[in-house]
């Protein structure tokens, strides 16, 4: 019997040794990286001025937010501040642990955007941006127009990828979320004839 009990937590310690093997061995092997998405050639649009807040556009994002968690196995909510906040959980084993990202946003010439990280916090943990973004990159299904970049520590938005009603197409051209002023251009092609 005594000898049962030792091969037994014997092979438990190897096993246990063996997970945190692989979890250490899959933080620091290198993160693979895209480059940044071109952007789509303009077709010929009117277009429409829209000058909003940081209230409006939670609205907005919570509706956005909404679709995407329902076919999601992450809860998390994104709120606009001074920054760009995203709240959320994960389960671990049969805990749910709350994580905090932070993210500073910058419209990009090409109607695009780019939220670089500012801070990631797991329960009371600061972790590392980029092996965060990496695990989130790797473990989740993001749509087609949100790339993340752990190496760069951004998440990339391609709003002239994303899928709106009517064709309509989306550029950012301001966003200063500190004096609450933001303002993107909507495009709705038109034919010509």
């Amino acid at each position: 019997m005594k000898k049962g009990w030792k091969f037994a937590f014997l092979g438990l310690l190897a096993l246990n040794v063996l997970l945190v093997l692989a979890l250490v061995i899959g933080l620091l092997l290198p993160i693979e990286e895209e480059p940044l998405p071109e952007a789509s050639p303009q077709e010929e649009a009117v277009k429409f001025h829209v000058q909003s807040n940081k209230e409006d556009l939670n609205k907005v994002i919570k509706m956005f937010v909404e679709e995407q968690k329902a076919n999601s196995l992450v809860d998390y909510n994104v709120y606009l501040r001074d920054q760009v906040e995203l709240y959320g959980d994960v389960a671990v084993f049969s805990e749910r642990i709350d994580y905090k990202l932070t993210f500073e946003p910058e419209a990009l010439e090409n109607g695009n955007v780019v939220l670089r990280q500012k801070g990631i916090k797991v329960g009371k943990i600061n972790l590392p941006v980029s092996y965060v973004l990496k695990a989130a990159r790797d473990a989740y299904q993001f749509p087609d127009w949100v790339k993340i970049m752990p190496n760069d520590k951004i998440i990339y938005i391609s709003l002239d990828k994303m899928e709106l009603k009517s064709n309509l197409k989306v550029r950012a051209e301001r966003i200063d979320l500190k004096k609450d002023d933001i303002s993107f251009t909507l495009l709705l092609p038109v034919e010509n004839k």
